[in-house]
């Protein structure tokens, strides 16, 4: 089939490296860009810290596309799609027509779903408004609740004591960003505590309590934390409810084979947070990761793969890679270390500062994380490649000159 029309519903960083990906690939038909929001693309990682913190500017996150070439429909959602006819129906009754489709309509922030989500003051931080009005917000010294202490939450939780603010992070969870597993997520605990957060976990939240403005959080034992302002830091949904009534498979995220190809449509792929695909680190079971470099990787791979045939198309197979700064400390995740049985440290400085943990399922190499230990990626993701037994690891990082001054000894 001839391509001379591209459309790419979704105008975040997955939609943009799409774009960017096809057009560098020799795309010079007509490429569309569909935007539910006003904003040409912008990155996300600062809204939580760098612009929430006033240390930079909506400028600064913007990312360049002037010179793509490309029609915009900005501040108009995609409502629905019609494959027989191959068009994308908008919210403003446009349908626009399509050679091959790209979809990468990201996620949305879970709200609040029990009491007193009506109140002022409870934010919900994704969208470039979401962190300026934060900003503002904090601008006014309030005491901060965080409900959910994801990385999100510690994200904002870092940035508002970076602030001075009196903060309270609250999860149900026994330990802050959880999936680190219990050790991982003990050592975050501290260094929260150490920079003066209050940490409310192992607890619930039954009400946001307050008169026309939030004023308290109410825990499940009865107690209440005051506060002035609540950021609900839940997790994300992706925006799928639109491909609904489109006979695609939704599990909730669009059900992808490995080179992001629609399952049943291949002039539909996928990109970013939407994107349900097969992972050879989870045994080829479908996973779906809403973090930024598998965004942007995946939208690179979704624009070459668009302008070929499905025999030609080239697998996502890059172990998921994403990382967060708190407090001056910078932890970066490869692989798939959730999905681990346990967590082991198998490198370490002797002061600590820097570490590397390695996840296993089954004696095999899944995932690992780092605190501090960047220049440690390189071997990893390496050896993520065509992942070793344990043991095998372990004596590789033994005998590795690179690795840090003191790999862990183990029995």
């Amino acid at each position: 089939m001839s391509i001379s029309r591209l459309v790419i519903v979704g105008a975040s960083l997955a939609g943009l490296r799409s774009a960017q990906a096809a057009r560098k690939a020799g795309f010079n038909g007509e490429l569309m860009m569909v935007g539910a929001e006003q904003h040409l693309p912008y990155t996300r990682p600062p809204l939580s810290k760098e612009l929430l913190a006033g240390e930079q500017e909506v400028e600064r996150v913007r990312l360049p596309c002037d010179t793509l070439d490309a029609e915009w429909r900005l501040g108009v959602a995609a409502a629905g799609l019609d494959r027989d006819r191959r068009r994308v129906i908008l919210t403003d009754g446009e349908q626009v027509p399509y050679d091959r489709l790209i979809l990468a309509t990201g996620s949305r922030p879970r709200p609040w779903p029990g009491a007193g989500a009506e109140l002022d003051g409870v934010h919900v931080l994704r969208e470039l408004e979401d962190s300026l009005a934060l900003r503002k917000a904090l601008d006014h010294g309030p005491r901060v609740a965080i409900v959910g202490a994801g990385f999100i939450g510690c994200e904002v939780a870092q940035t508002a004591r970076k602030r001075g603010l009196e903060v309270t992070l609250i999860d149900i969870a026994s330990a802050p960003m959880l999936p680190l597993g219990p050790e991982l997520g003990g050592w975050c605990a501290a260094l929260h505590r150490d920079h003066g957060v209050d940490l409310r976990l192992g607890t619930g939240v039954t009400a946001l309590l307050g008169d026309g403005r939030v004023e308290a959080v109410e825990l499940t034992g009865g107690e209440r934390v005051d506060a002035d302002l609540v950021v609900v830091g839940l997790g994300a949904v992706p925006n799928t409810e639109w491909l609904a009534a489109s006979g695609l498979e939704l599990n909730p995220g669009l059900a992808c084979d490995a080179t992001l190809t629609a399952a049943g449509d291949a002039d539909i792929l996928g990109a970013g947070d939407i994107v349900s695909w097969p992972h050879p680190l989870a045994d080829d079971e479908a996973i779906r990761i809403e973090h930024w470099t598998v965004a942007a990787e995946q939208g690179q791979l979704a624009g070459r793969n668009a302008l070929v045939s499905p025999q030609e198309r080239r697998p996502y197979d890059a172990p998921p890679y994403f990382w967060s700064d708190q407090y001056g400390v910078k932890i970066q995740s490869l692989g798939l270390p959730g999905r681990a049985d346990r967590l082991e440290l198998l490198e370490s400085t002797p002061d600590g500062s820097r570490r590397v943990y390695a996840g296993e399922v089954g004696g095999r190499l899944v995932g690992m994380i780092a605190i501090n230990g960047a220049r440690r990626l390189g071997f990893y993701r390496q050896a993520l490649a065509d992942p070793p037994a344990f043991d095998e690891l372990r004596a590789a990082v033994s005998a590795d000159p690179g690795a840090l001054d003191a790999p862990v000894a183990t029995a």
